[in-house]
């Protein structure tokens, strides 16, 4: 069930202090926080009330910056470095995380994991931490030290936990949109029209250990328990056309037409997830104890009859810092957000874009890493 965009209970926004919507102070609004010089797409926050986000395609062997940003002096400051992957090669940075070392840790596009402690007045170039880790995209940390990633874009499927030491294990597969004779269906991201084939992208761990994974091509949110030792409880082998470790469909926790793009989640300490549904330019709220969607804001129509022109430009990466929700938006070109050329990143300017929620929420974000 999903109700419309102004039935927002008192469980989302500590604004609303009548249960009845009609009765809310304000509806749900969006604005900008700062803009970027490089595209970003990965969000993550510490507990002191910053965020970090990676620049994207600085160039063909330049380094790409990692910004730091404060929610009470918003103006990007770099405190650190993602290597480019050759000498002609393109960096692309998407997931971040704190490790429990008190590091960030950022996934690159060539398969590779850096990590470095952020430092404002000497920005350093990351170290490699972990590699031959295809496609990996977001992060998350279990109780045990050990970082957990998706496949991202090779569309295969694959979640690997990766220990303390940068060994990766590829613990199971998400369910790809087809098997390896071809057989399956296309979820088609319009425009350019191409099958969205991404099923493992954003992934967090709530405080019971389980482990929720955002299928961007199915508009759905994955659950897998964890046991202590780091090794889930997973049902597989329901349909022997995939890997023999790939999740049967009762792993999906929860599934909806107004998550289609599902690209970043974020958990409240209430164990509800808040998803970036990036095809749609929407933010969508999934009720842990309902189990149903509410969508928090969508861009509204501008008067070209589209919903190109923000606040949100393709939202990816959302944060819960506290009591505030911000996200990251990479101003793709597909789906609603065609063109790319509304709202106000790209055009020759500032690529990149942080936008916050004006109203607090009522339930604060976890404060991660997990314990």
């Amino acid at each position: 069930m999903i109700q419309g965009r102004w039935a927002i209970p008192l469980l989302f926004l500590a604004g609303a202090a009548l249960a009845s919507p009609e009765k809310a102070a304000s509806p749900p609004s969006f604005s900008t926080l700062t803009l970027t010089p490089l595209q970003i797409e990965g969000l993550t926050n510490d507990n002191a009330g910053n965020l970090y986000a990676p620049g994207r395609n600085a160039g063909a062997g330049v380094p790409c910056p990692v910004y730091r940003v404060a929610l009470d002096n918003p103006t990007p400051v770099v405190v650190g470095n993602i290597p480019a992957p050759s000498a002609t090669g393109q960096c692309s940075p998407s997931g971040l995380a704190f490790g429990p070392d008190g590091k960030l840790y950022v996934t690159q596009s060539n398969g590779a994991i850096y990590r470095f402690t952020p430092d404002a007045s000497a920005p350093p170039l990351a170290d490699l931490f972990a590699s031959n880790v295809s496609g990996t995209n977001g992060l998350a940390f279990d109780w045990n030290g050990n970082v957990w990633t998706g496949d991202g874009t090779t569309n295969q499927g694959r979640v690997w936990r990766i220990s303390p030491d940068g060994t990766p294990t590829l613990v199971f597969h998400i369910q790809p949109m087809a098997n390896d004779a071809g057989v399956g269906r296309s979820a088609v991201t319009l425009p350019p029209g191409t099958a969205q084939g991404l099923v493992a992208n954003g992934l967090q761990f709530d405080s019971a250990h389980n482990l929720y994974i955002a299928d961007t091509a199915r508009g759905a949110i994955w659950r897998v328990h964890v046991r202590h030792d780091g090794t889930p409880e997973a049902r597989t082998g329901c349909d022997t056309t995939f890997p023999a470790d790939t999740l049967c469909l009762n792993h999906i926790w929860f599934q909806h037409a107004s998550l289609e793009g599902a690209d970043g989640i974020v958990l409240d300490k209430a164990g509800n997830v808040w998803v970036d549904a990036n095809e749609r330019n929407a933010v969508v709220f999934v009720s842990n104890a309902r189990r149903e969607a509410v969508e928090v804001f969508r861009n509204p129509v501008a008067a070209s009859g589209l919903r190109n022109e923000g606040p949100l430009e393709t939202p990816t990466s959302p944060v819960l810092a506290g009591h505030t929700f911000c996200t990251a938006n990479s101003d793709g070109s597909r789906r609603d957000n065609v063109p790319a050329t509304g709202g106000e990143v790209g055009n020759g300017g500032p690529k990149g874009l942080i936008s916050c929620l004006d109203q607090p929420v009522k339930i604060p974000g976890m404060v991660l890493p997990v314990h």
